[in-house]
């Protein structure tokens, strides 16, 4: 069970994820070094902060329909209420937060604080859940036109679960009946695709893309972010660019085989490419599913048409189905497709498209890909490990540091670059693991304090707090290997252990409300982050903020990047706060270096693309 069911609904609209820009440049982190211009939008002569520095990092569903509903039985009746209904957001308090894990490592987005509602016409909720934090997985270089490369060409994907779930009258709708008698284990799977993100500042969409998903039952144990299904994997271009581009036009997707259904689910919501952002999707010809054997032919088992009413490029075909595809199977393809591997591939010379299966069809990833940890936390992430879609018993498994998806930088002084991945001995892991009996292993994390390796100046200056850590599975077994996905790897941001004097005074915390204050300009409407007379005049509502949950949007910081100790510090002086000595925090001049040929071209973008460019591996 999943999203990808045969009870399930589809919704399309559009999103907003109005992040913040000055953040992305680990230069301006160095308080010391920092300059008003980094708070301005950037122009065609300096990067400044980016194309949104007055970014609130709010995350909003913006008017998405439901456009289709499926039982097992088939297509709901045109009858049915949930067909006149929305997939919207909270409309009881502050929306959703889209926040990075690191300046340097920019590519596991995830959005923090979101519920999710399916409300009728006149805005009753008759759904209600929340929505468990994800990052976005597969981004890849979608939009195949001239102006393809930079942020807005980009598609990636969300999936996650809803928890907490609130019915409301849903006496009139047998589907939704339907979905709240499937939802035992209290979850609800839900899956989207992003694409298209507006960036032209000035137009009333700026900050806005296309927005599809998918509702479906979760079944109780199945993992939350992962589909344990087939896995289509991709094969990079060479040499590789910024964004992931499939050699074969088709990004990775994930599969569904249902006997008790007697079909195969496709997901190509983020698989296909499109000509222009958040267009159609390109025209590859007949798509016909088959099964790779050993003489090279692949018998056939269904096709998907471009063309028509239910062609993949017909405009309306995206928002309808969301990119999943069923097609039926027979009782001898079931079988004949139970361990082998699958081929997509698409009829339109020359460019043919081609994606498949592992050709022994396993696969391993974690399930939560993206930790927050501080020294002295333990933790066991959970890694599936599947072969033909089902779990794999007894697969050993190797675990390896791999920092190569990283992305170290420093645009203002290319000379003081904050390294990434080090120290490694404050990042120790097991290096092997075996599956047990439903296909799963742990990685047992028990960091220590790395120090404060990315601070400036030699250690001197303040500067970005911890170290992010890159840790990627493998099979040992090297039968197994495959086409291996360039986004899967578990990310890790390490705080640094924090100890301030007692009492706790602002000359031990003004470093850090003053990299917010920089970081995040949007604050200085309601005050002056790094001012000691602002800060202890609003006292009390920052100290509500700052004790939140991190799962709370109202939460401080939204970039969910303090650390428990600087959290508990700020608490503990909000409480008395003591202003110490007085003493200014030491200014230095900027380096006079010139930043890099690689960032200086990519400045116009400054997003995703810029981040992507910069990866350790692409040097």
């Amino acid at each position: 069970m999943s999203y990808l069911n045969p009870l399930r609904l589809h919704f399309s609209g559009r999103f907003q994820a109005n992040v913040s820009t000055v953040n992305n440049d680990p230069g301006h982190f160095d308080n010391a070094t920092f300059d008003p211009s980094y708070q301005q939008m950037q122009t065609a002569a300096a990067a400044n902060g980016w194309f949104n520095p007055e970014g609130d990092a709010s995350w909003r569903l913006l008017g998405c329909a439901i456009t289709a509903a499926w039982t097992p039985d088939g297509a709901v009746a045109a009858s049915d209420p949930v067909l006149a209904c929305q997939v919207a957001d909270a409309n009881s308090r502050v929306s959703a937060k889209l926040a990075d894990l690191d300046s340097e490592q920019q590519m596991v987005s995830e959005i923090w604080g979101l519920q999710v509602r399916i409300a009728d016409a006149a805005g009753n909720t008759l759904l209600l859940g929340d929505y468990t934090p994800a990052a976005f997985m597969d981004i890849w270089n979608r939009a195949t036109g001239g102006n393809s490369g930079g942020d807005n060409a980009a598609g990636a994907m969300y999936q996650s679960v809803l928890t907490n779930l609130q019915w409301g009258d849903i006496a009139g709708s047998p589907f939704l009946l339907a979905l709240r008698g499937a939802a035992g284990s209290g979850k609800l799977s839900i899956k989207f695709n992003v694409d298209g993100i507006n960036l032209n500042f000035g137009d009333p969409e700026f900050m806005c893309g296309r927005l599809v998903g998918t509702i479906g039952p979760a079944a109780a144990g199945e993992p939350d972010h992962l589909l344990l299904g087939r896995q289509f994997m991709a094969v990079s271009t060479q040499p590789p660019s910024g964004f992931f581009a499939p050699q074969g036009g088709i990004n990775f997707f994930a599969a569904q085989v249902d006997t008790s259904a007697g079909c195969i689910f496709l997901d190509l919501g983020n698989a296909l490419s499109t000509p222009t952002p958040g267009g159609p999707m390109s025209d590859l010809g007949r798509l016909t599913l088959g099964v790779a054997t050993a003489d090279g032919k692949t018998p056939g088992l269904g096709s998907i048409e471009p063309h028509g009413p239910a062609g993949y490029t017909d405009p309306a075909w995206y928002g309808r189905t969301a990119g999943v595809v069923v097609i039926n199977l027979t009782a001898e393809q079931l079988k004949a497709v139970e361990e082998q591997a699958l081929v997509l591939s698409g009829d339109l010379a020359p460019a043919d498209a081609f994606i498949m299966e592992s050709p022994l069809g396993a696969f391993v990833r974690a399930d939560r890909y993206v930790y927050r940890l501080s020294p002295g936390d333990t933790v066991r992430v959970p890694v599936y490990a599947t072969r033909w879609g089902r779990p794999f018993a007894g697969a050993d498994l190797t675990f390896v540091a791999d920092a190569g998806g990283l992305q170290p930088s420093n645009s203002i002084n290319a000379q003081d670059v904050p390294n990434v991945a080090v120290p490694l001995s404050a990042m120790p892991f097991e290096r092997s693991a075996c599956t047990d009996r439903n296909g799963v292993a742990w990685l047992a994390l028990a960091p220590t304090d790395p120090g404060t390796p990315r601070y400036f100046n030699g250690g001197q200056d303040y500067g970005i707090d911890g170290q992010v850590y890159g840790i990627r599975v493998r099979f040992t077994d090297q039968r197994f290997a495959y086409n291996e996905n360039q986004w899967n790897f578990i990310s890790i941001l390490l705080w640094s252990d924090f100890a301030p004097p007692a009492p706790v005074t602002w000359d031990a915390l003004q470093p850090i409300f003053q990299q917010y204050a920089n970081l995040y300009p949007v604050m200085k409407r309601f005050l002056d982050l790094g001012n000691f007379q602002d800060v202890v005049a609003n006292a009390a509502l920052l100290k509500l903020a700052f004790g939140l949950d991190p799962s709370n949007p109202n939460a401080m910081p939204v970039t969910r990047d303090l650390s428990p100790a600087k959290r508990n510090a700020i608490l503990s002086w909000l409480d008395n706060p003591l202003s110490g000595n007085g003493a200014a925090p030491a200014r230095r001049l900027r380096a006079n270096t010139a930043p890099s040929p690689e960032a200086d071209a990519m400045k116009a973008r400054g997003g995703k693309a810029y981040a992507a460019s910069r990866r350790l591996c692409l040097r």
